[in-house]
């Protein structure tokens, strides 16, 4: 491309960005860019779930929540905002992989898009392992107190609690229920969980 093209495709480029709605997820905040990083600690394999969520929350901030799930869908090669789709999306992209470590990012490096590198990570790490809801299960059965505050106690088994709930999460019913076993299944498993923490704390405790 000659200088002359570059610069008359930035100039329709400006142009159809500051004709863009700022509500629009076309629209790119001039403070974005491709090396922004969507979350703290960079996914490395390990906590999927709680990456996920950061990475959603992130994106659901910026309004580019559609590229990923297909919702903000490409017009076609003819339309006027064609390009600034592709902008979009490479700009989404490039976020995610910044936001994993580098062993994973090269190994979905070569997708074309921000949707199917989502859909390639959901793929491969949003899986419910048998083995690791066991480890989960087991690390709450053997909790107790020991050295720890009552606070810290609480922490510490309330992270296990959630980290079992996200896993389990595509079995849990969604349906509204209207003969209440849903809010007593619930009841039922705040009660195991009281007990269970209950359980685990000091023998000094024990009389409260």
């Amino acid at each position: 491309m000659e200088v002359g093209d570059a610069g008359a495709t930035n100039t329709v480029t400006s142009e159809i960005q500051s004709t863009i709605d700022v509500s629009s997820p076309l629209y790119i905040h001039p403070s974005d860019s491709p090396g922004l990083v969507l979350v703290p600690v960079p996914f490395d394999g390990l906590g999927y779930r709680s990456w996920r969520r950061g990475v959603l929350r992130s994106l659901s901030i910026k309004n580019k929540l559609g590229f990923i799930t297909g919702e903000c869908v490409k017009p076609n090669s003819n339309s006027a905002s064609f390009r600034q789709w592709e902008r979009c999306d490479d700009m989404v992209t490039s976020w995610i992989l910044n936001s994993l470590a580098k062993e994973i990012a090269d190994s979905v490096e070569y997708v074309n898009t921000s949707v199917e590198l989502w859909r390639e990570l959901e793929d491969r790490y949003d899986q419910t392992n048998g083995a690791k809801l066991y480890q989960i299960q087991k690390e709450i059965n053997d909790l107790s107190q020991g050295v720890l505050d009552i606070t810290g106690y609480y922490t510490k088994m309330k992270k296990l609690w959630e980290e079992l709930t996200n896993l389990s999460a595509k079995s849990v019913c969604n349906c509204q229920c209207t003969c209440g076993a849903k809010e007593n299944m619930n009841k039922v498993e705040q009660d195991r969980r009281l007990i269970q923490f209950l359980m685990g704390l000091n023998e000094v405790y024990t009389v409260i």
